[in-house]
Protein backbone atom coordinates (compact mmCIF):
# COMPACT_ATOMS: atom_id res chain seq x y z
CA UNK A 1 0.00 0.00 0.00
CA UNK A 2 1.50 3.54 -1.19
CA UNK A 3 2.69 5.53 1.71
CA UNK A 4 -0.63 7.25 3.92
CA UNK A 5 -0.32 10.89 4.80
CA UNK A 6 -3.26 12.85 6.69
CA UNK A 7 -4.29 16.22 5.45
CA UNK A 8 -5.52 17.70 8.68
CA UNK A 9 -7.50 21.14 7.21
CA UNK A 10 -7.73 23.49 9.99
CA UNK A 11 -9.27 26.80 9.62
CA UNK A 12 -13.06 28.35 9.68
CA UNK A 13 -15.02 31.00 11.99
CA UNK A 14 -16.90 28.36 13.63
CA UNK A 15 -19.58 31.24 13.70
CA UNK A 16 -22.53 28.91 15.37
CA UNK A 17 -20.51 28.66 18.15
CA UNK A 18 -19.82 32.02 19.11
CA UNK A 19 -18.92 33.03 21.73
CA UNK A 20 -16.62 30.45 22.98
CA UNK A 21 -15.55 30.34 19.33
CA UNK A 22 -14.03 33.91 17.56
CA UNK A 23 -12.03 34.27 14.57
CA UNK A 24 -8.85 34.16 16.48
CA UNK A 25 -9.90 31.10 18.47
CA UNK A 26 -11.77 29.28 15.71
CA UNK A 27 -13.73 25.85 16.00
CA UNK A 28 -11.00 23.33 15.94
CA UNK A 29 -9.24 24.80 19.12
CA UNK A 30 -12.24 24.53 21.34
CA UNK A 31 -11.55 22.41 24.04
CA UNK A 32 -14.49 19.51 24.50
CA UNK A 33 -14.85 18.50 28.43
CA UNK A 34 -12.09 15.80 28.29
CA UNK A 35 -9.68 18.74 28.19
CA UNK A 36 -8.86 17.83 24.77
CA UNK A 37 -9.57 20.29 21.68
CA UNK A 38 -11.22 19.06 18.31
CA UNK A 39 -8.05 19.75 16.85
CA UNK A 40 -6.29 17.64 19.07
CA UNK A 41 -8.46 14.52 18.61
CA UNK A 42 -7.94 14.62 14.76
CA UNK A 43 -4.46 14.66 14.79
CA UNK A 44 -4.63 11.63 17.72
CA UNK A 45 -7.25 9.83 15.34
CA UNK A 46 -4.94 10.44 12.41
CA UNK A 47 -1.74 9.25 13.94
CA UNK A 48 -3.39 6.34 15.11
CA UNK A 49 -3.86 4.68 11.54
CA UNK A 50 -1.68 1.82 10.62
CA UNK A 51 1.69 2.97 8.60
CA UNK A 52 1.35 6.85 9.45
CA UNK A 53 4.82 8.22 9.96
CA UNK A 54 4.02 12.04 8.59
CA UNK A 55 0.70 14.59 9.13
CA UNK A 56 0.62 17.85 6.80
CA UNK A 57 -1.78 20.65 8.43
CA UNK A 58 -3.10 23.78 6.30
CA UNK A 59 -3.80 26.82 8.38
CA UNK A 60 -4.16 30.38 8.61
CA UNK A 61 -0.28 31.40 8.99
CA UNK A 62 -1.65 33.06 12.56
CA UNK A 63 -2.87 29.97 14.11
CA UNK A 64 0.63 28.16 13.44
CA UNK A 65 1.81 28.78 17.15
CA UNK A 66 -1.96 27.84 18.81
CA UNK A 67 -1.58 24.81 16.45
CA UNK A 68 1.75 23.64 17.67
CA UNK A 69 0.92 24.34 21.35
CA UNK A 70 -1.72 22.06 20.71
CA UNK A 71 0.43 19.50 18.83
CA UNK A 72 3.05 19.83 21.52
CA UNK A 73 0.66 18.63 24.22
CA UNK A 74 -0.26 15.10 22.65
CA UNK A 75 1.68 14.12 19.43
CA UNK A 76 3.18 10.96 19.45
CA UNK A 77 7.02 10.44 19.17
CA UNK A 78 8.55 10.13 16.09
CA UNK A 79 5.71 11.95 13.90
CA UNK A 80 7.15 14.37 11.39
CA UNK A 81 4.83 17.27 10.76
CA UNK A 82 4.65 19.90 7.81
CA UNK A 83 2.58 22.76 7.83
CA UNK A 84 1.28 24.71 4.80
CA UNK A 85 0.51 28.32 5.89
CA UNK A 86 -2.51 30.53 4.44
CA UNK A 87 -2.21 34.32 4.80
CA UNK A 88 -6.03 34.17 3.93
CA UNK A 89 -8.54 31.93 3.73
CA UNK A 90 -9.43 30.35 0.29
CA UNK A 91 -11.77 27.88 1.08
CA UNK A 92 -10.92 23.77 0.84
CA UNK A 93 -10.39 23.67 -2.83
CA UNK A 94 -6.96 25.87 -2.76
CA UNK A 95 -6.10 23.76 0.92
CA UNK A 96 -6.16 20.53 -1.09
CA UNK A 97 -4.46 21.60 -4.24
CA UNK A 98 -1.60 23.22 -2.35
CA UNK A 99 -1.60 19.57 -0.14
CA UNK A 100 -1.57 17.67 -3.37
CA UNK A 101 1.31 19.79 -5.40
CA UNK A 102 3.58 19.36 -2.07
CA UNK A 103 3.09 15.88 -1.72
CA UNK A 104 3.45 15.10 -5.74
CA UNK A 105 6.40 16.41 -5.38
CA UNK A 106 8.18 14.06 -3.06
CA UNK A 107 5.91 10.85 -4.05
CA UNK A 108 3.12 11.20 -6.42
CA UNK A 109 1.80 7.66 -5.51
CA UNK A 110 1.16 8.84 -1.99
CA UNK A 111 -2.18 8.61 -0.87
CA UNK A 112 -3.59 12.07 1.03
CA UNK A 113 -6.43 11.95 3.57
CA UNK A 114 -8.04 14.59 3.80
CA UNK A 115 -9.53 15.59 7.75
CA UNK A 116 -10.89 18.54 8.53
CA UNK A 117 -9.94 20.02 11.56
CA UNK A 118 -12.82 20.44 13.25
CA UNK A 119 -15.04 17.33 13.30
CA UNK A 120 -15.66 14.19 16.30
CA UNK A 121 -15.38 10.72 15.46
CA UNK A 122 -16.34 8.57 18.25
CA UNK A 123 -15.98 5.05 16.77
CA UNK A 124 -12.04 4.75 15.68
CA UNK A 125 -11.92 1.23 14.97
CA UNK A 126 -14.64 1.85 12.24
CA UNK A 127 -13.09 5.04 11.14
CA UNK A 128 -9.66 2.97 10.65
CA UNK A 129 -11.56 -0.08 8.93
CA UNK A 130 -13.40 2.77 6.51
CA UNK A 131 -10.09 4.49 5.78
CA UNK A 132 -8.59 1.13 4.64
CA UNK A 133 -11.52 0.84 1.98
CA UNK A 134 -10.84 4.27 0.87
CA UNK A 135 -7.07 3.83 0.61
CA UNK A 136 -7.63 0.49 -2.06
CA UNK A 137 -9.80 2.67 -3.90
CA UNK A 138 -7.20 5.39 -3.82
CA UNK A 139 -4.48 3.27 -5.01
CA UNK A 140 -6.48 2.71 -7.91
CA UNK A 141 -7.23 6.17 -9.16
CA UNK A 142 -10.30 7.19 -7.00
CA UNK A 143 -11.16 10.24 -5.01
CA UNK A 144 -12.77 8.83 -2.49
CA UNK A 145 -15.49 10.45 -0.33
CA UNK A 146 -16.62 9.19 2.78
CA UNK A 147 -20.60 9.03 3.34
CA UNK A 148 -21.91 8.56 6.86
CA UNK A 149 -24.67 6.56 6.66
CA UNK A 150 -27.59 9.07 7.83
CA UNK A 151 -29.48 8.39 10.99
CA UNK A 152 -32.16 10.54 10.44
CA UNK A 153 -33.60 12.85 7.81
CA UNK A 154 -30.92 16.26 8.93
CA UNK A 155 -31.56 18.90 6.75
CA UNK A 156 -28.05 20.77 7.86
CA UNK A 157 -25.68 18.72 5.94
CA UNK A 158 -25.04 17.96 1.73
CA UNK A 159 -25.93 14.30 0.26
CA UNK A 160 -24.23 11.85 -1.69
CA UNK A 161 -26.28 9.28 -4.14
CA UNK A 162 -24.84 6.27 -4.46
CA UNK A 163 -25.13 3.41 -6.61
CA UNK A 164 -22.45 0.86 -5.04
CA UNK A 165 -19.49 2.68 -4.31
CA UNK A 166 -19.94 5.01 -6.99
CA UNK A 167 -20.91 8.53 -6.71
CA UNK A 168 -24.12 9.15 -9.04
CA UNK A 169 -24.54 12.80 -7.75
CA UNK A 170 -24.20 15.11 -4.78
CA UNK A 171 -27.10 16.80 -3.30
CA UNK A 172 -27.11 20.76 -1.61
CA UNK A 173 -28.92 20.71 1.89
CA UNK A 174 -32.63 19.58 1.39
CA UNK A 175 -35.70 20.58 2.91
CA UNK A 176 -37.35 18.38 5.53
CA UNK A 177 -39.48 16.51 3.32
CA UNK A 178 -36.78 15.34 0.77
CA UNK A 179 -34.49 14.20 3.94
CA UNK A 180 -37.35 12.11 4.38
CA UNK A 181 -37.00 10.55 0.87
CA UNK A 182 -33.20 10.54 0.86
CA UNK A 183 -33.34 8.65 4.28
CA UNK A 184 -35.88 6.13 3.29
CA UNK A 185 -34.32 5.71 0.04
CA UNK A 186 -31.28 3.79 1.74
CA UNK A 187 -28.88 4.66 -0.94
CA UNK A 188 -27.84 8.66 0.05
CA UNK A 189 -25.53 9.55 2.72
CA UNK A 190 -24.21 12.58 4.50
CA UNK A 191 -21.40 14.50 3.01
CA UNK A 192 -18.49 14.60 5.50
CA UNK A 193 -16.18 16.79 3.88
CA UNK A 194 -13.45 14.00 4.16
CA UNK A 195 -11.27 12.68 1.34
CA UNK A 196 -8.92 9.91 0.34
CA UNK A 197 -6.94 9.56 -3.19
CA UNK A 198 -3.46 9.75 -4.47
CA UNK A 199 -1.96 12.97 -4.73
CA UNK A 200 -1.20 12.90 -8.67
CA UNK A 201 -5.09 12.00 -9.35
CA UNK A 202 -6.09 14.92 -7.71
CA UNK A 203 -3.22 17.49 -9.59
CA UNK A 204 -4.59 15.97 -12.89
CA UNK A 205 -8.39 16.08 -11.89
CA UNK A 206 -8.00 19.98 -10.48
CA UNK A 207 -5.70 20.28 -14.12
CA UNK A 208 -8.85 19.11 -15.98
CA UNK A 209 -11.70 20.39 -13.46
CA UNK A 210 -10.03 23.81 -12.01
CA UNK A 211 -6.70 24.81 -13.57
CA UNK A 212 -7.01 28.29 -12.73
CA UNK A 213 -6.74 26.94 -9.06
CA UNK A 214 -3.61 24.41 -9.48
CA UNK A 215 -1.76 27.46 -11.50
CA UNK A 216 -2.25 29.93 -8.59
CA UNK A 217 -1.08 27.41 -5.96
CA UNK A 218 1.94 26.20 -8.43
CA UNK A 219 3.12 29.63 -8.74
CA UNK A 220 2.18 30.03 -4.86
CA UNK A 221 4.74 26.83 -3.99
CA UNK A 222 7.25 28.19 -6.04
CA UNK A 223 7.93 31.47 -4.52
CA UNK A 224 6.66 29.97 -0.70
CA UNK A 225 8.89 30.33 2.23
CA UNK A 226 10.68 27.29 3.67
CA UNK A 227 12.13 26.21 6.45
CA UNK A 228 12.51 22.88 8.33
CA UNK A 229 14.04 21.06 11.13
CA UNK A 230 14.28 17.73 12.57
CA UNK A 231 10.44 16.14 12.06
CA UNK A 232 9.52 19.39 10.86
CA UNK A 233 8.83 21.40 7.85
CA UNK A 234 6.93 24.98 7.02
CA UNK A 235 5.60 26.36 3.79
CA UNK A 236 4.52 30.24 4.06
CA UNK A 237 2.47 31.14 1.33
CA UNK A 238 3.42 34.74 0.35
CA UNK A 239 0.25 36.86 0.46
CA UNK A 240 0.55 38.56 -2.52
CA UNK A 241 0.52 35.35 -4.96
CA UNK A 242 -2.04 34.40 -2.46
CA UNK A 243 -4.35 37.17 -3.35
CA UNK A 244 -4.69 35.58 -7.03
CA UNK A 245 -5.73 32.12 -5.87
CA UNK A 246 -9.57 31.68 -6.73
CA UNK A 247 -11.68 30.82 -3.89
CA UNK A 248 -13.79 27.47 -3.61
CA UNK A 249 -14.71 24.16 -2.33
CA UNK A 250 -13.15 20.90 -3.30
CA UNK A 251 -16.53 19.83 -3.43
CA UNK A 252 -17.36 22.58 -6.22
CA UNK A 253 -14.61 22.44 -8.02
CA UNK A 254 -13.95 18.91 -8.37
CA UNK A 255 -15.61 16.07 -6.66
CA UNK A 256 -18.72 17.02 -8.48
CA UNK A 257 -17.38 17.37 -11.70
CA UNK A 258 -14.78 14.44 -11.82
CA UNK A 259 -15.69 10.82 -13.20
CA UNK A 260 -13.32 9.40 -10.82
CA UNK A 261 -15.23 9.78 -7.90
CA UNK A 262 -16.14 7.03 -5.47
CA UNK A 263 -17.97 6.96 -1.81
CA UNK A 264 -17.64 4.51 0.91
CA UNK A 265 -20.34 4.65 3.35
CA UNK A 266 -19.54 4.23 6.92
CA UNK A 267 -21.22 4.72 10.20
CA UNK A 268 -18.00 5.42 12.36
CA UNK A 269 -20.12 8.05 14.79
CA UNK A 270 -19.43 11.17 13.09
CA UNK A 271 -20.36 14.54 13.82
CA UNK A 272 -19.30 17.95 12.49
CA UNK A 273 -20.48 19.82 16.06
CA UNK A 274 -21.92 22.82 13.92
CA UNK A 275 -24.35 23.92 16.51
CA UNK A 276 -24.61 24.15 20.33
CA UNK A 277 -27.09 21.62 20.42
CA UNK A 278 -24.54 19.30 18.89
CA UNK A 279 -21.65 20.13 21.08
CA UNK A 280 -23.49 20.23 24.51
CA UNK A 281 -25.23 17.01 23.27
CA UNK A 282 -21.71 15.02 23.85
CA UNK A 283 -22.45 15.22 27.58
CA UNK A 284 -25.28 13.18 29.17
CA UNK A 285 -28.01 14.96 30.88
CA UNK A 286 -29.19 14.67 34.16
CA UNK A 287 -32.18 13.48 35.29
CA UNK A 288 -34.22 17.12 34.09
CA UNK A 289 -32.63 16.92 30.88
CA UNK A 290 -30.27 19.60 31.68
CA UNK A 291 -26.15 19.16 31.04
CA UNK A 292 -24.29 21.43 32.60
CA UNK A 293 -20.54 22.23 32.72
CA UNK A 294 -19.50 24.38 35.24
CA UNK A 295 -20.51 25.86 38.25
CA UNK A 296 -24.16 25.96 38.62
CA UNK A 297 -27.11 26.46 40.63
CA UNK A 298 -30.70 25.63 38.99
CA UNK A 299 -34.42 25.76 40.14
CA UNK A 300 -37.29 24.18 37.93
CA UNK A 301 -34.57 24.32 34.77
CA UNK A 302 -35.23 21.57 32.38
CA UNK A 303 -33.47 20.30 29.03
CA UNK A 304 -31.13 22.98 28.97
CA UNK A 305 -27.81 23.56 28.26
CA UNK A 306 -25.41 25.91 30.56
CA UNK A 307 -21.91 26.48 29.89
CA UNK A 308 -20.90 28.68 32.86
CA UNK A 309 -17.55 30.45 32.98
CA UNK A 310 -14.69 29.61 34.66
CA UNK A 311 -15.03 32.23 37.03
CA UNK A 312 -18.60 32.92 37.07
CA UNK A 313 -21.19 31.11 38.85
CA UNK A 314 -24.61 31.12 36.86
CA UNK A 315 -28.09 30.62 38.57
CA UNK A 316 -30.55 30.05 36.05
CA UNK A 317 -35.17 29.33 37.52
CA UNK A 318 -38.07 28.14 35.54
CA UNK A 319 -36.39 27.22 32.40
CA UNK A 320 -37.22 25.27 29.58
CA UNK A 321 -35.31 24.25 26.33
CA UNK A 322 -32.67 27.09 26.85
CA UNK A 323 -28.74 26.87 26.02
CA UNK A 324 -26.71 29.41 27.92
CA UNK A 325 -23.73 29.80 27.32
CA UNK A 326 -21.30 32.41 29.42
CA UNK A 327 -17.44 33.56 28.58
CA UNK A 328 -15.70 36.56 30.52
CA UNK A 329 -16.71 38.96 27.82
CA UNK A 330 -19.72 37.70 26.41
CA UNK A 331 -23.08 35.84 26.99
CA UNK A 332 -25.48 33.74 24.59
CA UNK A 333 -28.89 32.84 25.66
CA UNK A 334 -30.69 30.53 23.17
CA UNK A 335 -34.08 28.70 22.40
CA UNK A 336 -32.13 25.05 21.56
CA UNK A 337 -34.43 25.04 18.62
CA UNK A 338 -32.52 28.53 17.09
CA UNK A 339 -29.03 27.58 17.80
CA UNK A 340 -28.32 27.37 14.08
CA UNK A 341 -29.43 31.42 14.04
CA UNK A 342 -26.37 32.21 16.67
CA UNK A 343 -24.45 32.76 13.38
CA UNK A 344 -26.74 35.53 12.42
CA UNK A 345 -25.45 37.03 15.87
CA UNK A 346 -21.55 36.59 14.89
CA UNK A 347 -22.15 38.29 11.68
CA UNK A 348 -23.72 41.36 13.24
CA UNK A 349 -20.22 41.59 15.58
CA UNK A 350 -18.03 41.63 12.38
CA UNK A 351 -20.10 44.18 10.66
CA UNK A 352 -20.22 46.56 13.59
CA UNK A 353 -16.08 45.14 13.75
CA UNK A 354 -17.06 44.71 17.77
CA UNK A 355 -14.16 42.72 19.14
CA UNK A 356 -15.89 39.91 20.91
CA UNK A 357 -16.63 38.25 17.09
CA UNK A 358 -12.36 38.52 16.78
CA UNK A 359 -10.88 38.07 20.29
CA UNK A 360 -11.50 36.67 23.36
CA UNK A 361 -10.50 38.70 26.57
CA UNK A 362 -7.57 36.40 26.78
CA UNK A 363 -5.66 36.85 23.52
CA UNK A 364 -2.56 34.23 22.65
CA UNK A 365 0.48 35.00 21.16
CA UNK A 366 3.73 33.16 20.17
CA UNK A 367 5.37 33.63 23.21
CA UNK A 368 2.30 33.00 25.60
CA UNK A 369 -1.10 34.62 26.18
CA UNK A 370 -2.32 38.02 27.92
CA UNK A 371 -5.65 38.64 30.02
CA UNK A 372 -6.81 42.14 30.06
CA UNK A 373 -8.32 42.41 33.59
CA UNK A 374 -9.90 45.82 33.72
CA UNK A 375 -9.43 48.66 31.32
CA UNK A 376 -10.70 51.79 32.38
CA UNK A 377 -9.63 55.60 31.91
CA UNK A 378 -6.45 55.98 31.74
CA UNK A 379 -5.57 52.39 32.87
CA UNK A 380 -5.43 48.74 31.76
CA UNK A 381 -4.60 45.73 33.80
CA UNK A 382 -3.48 42.46 32.02
CA UNK A 383 -2.81 39.31 33.29
CA UNK A 384 0.61 37.96 31.23
CA UNK A 385 1.84 34.53 31.23
CA UNK A 386 5.21 33.99 29.10
CA UNK A 387 6.11 30.75 28.13
CA UNK A 388 9.54 29.11 29.31
CA UNK A 389 12.48 30.49 26.81
CA UNK A 390 10.01 32.87 24.97
CA UNK A 391 10.49 36.97 24.72
CA UNK A 392 8.37 39.47 23.01
CA UNK A 393 9.93 42.52 20.48
CA UNK A 394 11.98 44.40 21.92
CA UNK A 395 9.74 48.02 21.95
CA UNK A 396 8.73 51.25 23.13
CA UNK A 397 5.70 52.77 23.44
CA UNK A 398 5.09 56.52 23.44
CA UNK A 399 1.41 57.85 25.53
CA UNK A 400 1.96 54.80 28.34
CA UNK A 401 4.29 53.58 31.10
CA UNK A 402 3.78 50.22 32.45
CA UNK A 403 4.76 48.73 35.95
CA UNK A 404 5.24 45.37 35.86
CA UNK A 405 4.88 42.64 39.73
CA UNK A 406 6.07 39.24 39.14
CA UNK A 407 4.09 36.91 40.14
CA UNK A 408 5.52 33.54 39.39
CA UNK A 409 8.67 32.60 37.96
CA UNK A 410 11.66 35.18 36.72
CA UNK A 411 11.65 37.36 34.39
CA UNK A 412 14.58 38.82 32.25
CA UNK A 413 13.91 42.17 31.70
CA UNK A 414 15.69 45.43 29.33
CA UNK A 415 14.61 49.01 30.59
CA UNK A 416 16.59 51.29 28.32
CA UNK A 417 19.92 50.61 28.63
CA UNK A 418 19.92 48.67 31.74
CA UNK A 419 18.92 44.47 31.95
CA UNK A 420 17.95 43.35 34.93
CA UNK A 421 16.11 39.64 36.11
CA UNK A 422 13.20 40.52 38.67
CA UNK A 423 11.85 37.65 40.51
CA UNK A 424 8.89 36.70 42.04
CA UNK A 425 7.07 39.31 44.18
CA UNK A 426 9.28 42.28 42.97
CA UNK A 427 8.22 44.53 40.78
CA UNK A 428 9.95 47.00 38.21
CA UNK A 429 8.58 50.22 36.51
CA UNK A 430 8.86 50.84 32.12
CA UNK A 431 8.53 54.55 31.44
CA UNK A 432 7.15 55.63 28.43
CA UNK A 433 9.43 56.18 25.59
CA UNK A 434 11.46 53.97 26.58
CA UNK A 435 12.92 50.63 25.03
CA UNK A 436 12.28 47.55 26.48
CA UNK A 437 11.79 43.73 26.54
CA UNK A 438 10.45 41.10 28.67
CA UNK A 439 11.87 37.21 28.33
CA UNK A 440 11.12 34.59 30.45
CA UNK A 441 14.69 32.37 31.07
CA UNK A 442 13.51 29.85 32.83
CA UNK A 443 11.85 26.65 32.35
CA UNK A 444 8.64 27.40 33.98
CA UNK A 445 5.77 29.55 32.83
CA UNK A 446 6.46 33.36 33.81
CA UNK A 447 3.40 35.21 35.14
CA UNK A 448 2.49 38.92 35.57
CA UNK A 449 0.69 41.35 36.27
CA UNK A 450 1.02 44.52 33.78
CA UNK A 451 -0.82 48.12 34.79
CA UNK A 452 -0.59 50.26 32.31
CA UNK A 453 -1.14 53.88 32.74
CA UNK A 454 -1.56 57.02 30.35
CA UNK A 455 -3.69 58.78 27.76
CA UNK A 456 -3.59 56.47 25.20
CA UNK A 457 -3.53 52.37 25.64
CA UNK A 458 -4.07 51.81 21.89
CA UNK A 459 -2.50 48.69 21.41
CA UNK A 460 -1.17 50.54 18.03
CA UNK A 461 0.86 52.64 20.16
CA UNK A 462 3.95 50.29 19.68
CA UNK A 463 7.54 50.75 17.92
CA UNK A 464 8.86 47.54 17.59
CA UNK A 465 13.06 46.61 16.87
CA UNK A 466 13.67 43.42 16.77
CA UNK A 467 11.67 40.23 17.40
CA UNK A 468 12.44 37.64 19.14
CA UNK A 469 9.62 34.78 19.34
CA UNK A 470 9.63 31.31 19.84
CA UNK A 471 8.15 29.45 16.46
CA UNK A 472 8.10 25.53 17.20
CA UNK A 473 11.67 24.71 16.00
CA UNK A 474 11.74 27.37 13.97
CA UNK A 475 13.93 29.65 16.52
CA UNK A 476 14.44 33.54 16.20
CA UNK A 477 12.42 34.81 13.59
CA UNK A 478 12.73 38.15 11.85
CA UNK A 479 9.50 40.69 13.10
CA UNK A 480 9.06 41.37 9.01
CA UNK A 481 8.08 38.11 8.74
CA UNK A 482 5.31 38.30 11.59
CA UNK A 483 1.69 39.37 10.89
CA UNK A 484 1.10 42.72 12.83
CA UNK A 485 -1.58 40.58 14.88
CA UNK A 486 1.02 38.25 15.82
CA UNK A 487 3.40 40.15 16.70
CA UNK A 488 1.56 42.54 18.71
CA UNK A 489 3.49 41.93 22.22
CA UNK A 490 0.81 43.32 24.84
Amino acid sequence: MPNLIPVILSGGAGSRLWPVSRETHPKPFIRLADGQSLLQKTLLRAAALPGVRQVLTVTNREFLFKTEDDYREVAPGGLTHGFLLEPVGRNTAAAVAAAALHAASRDPEALLLVLPADHLIHDAQAFAHAVQRAAALAADGRLVTFGITPEAPETGYGYIEADGHMVRRFVEKPDAATAQQFLEAGNFYWNSGMFCFRAATMVAELRQHAPDILDAMESCLRDARRASGKGYEQVEFNPEDFAGVPEDSIDYAVMEKSRQVAVVPCSIGWSDIGSWTALTDLQAADQHGNRVRGEALLHDVRNCAIQAGQDRLVGAVGLDNLVIVDTPDALLVAARERVQDVKVLYAQLKRRAHPAHKLHRTVHRPWGTYTVLEDGPNFKIKRIVVKPGASLSLQMHHHRSEHWVVVSGTARIVNGDQECFVPSNESTFIPARTPHRLENPGLVDLVLIEVQTGNYLGEDDIVRFDAHHRLGDMGATALSTLPAAEAAPH
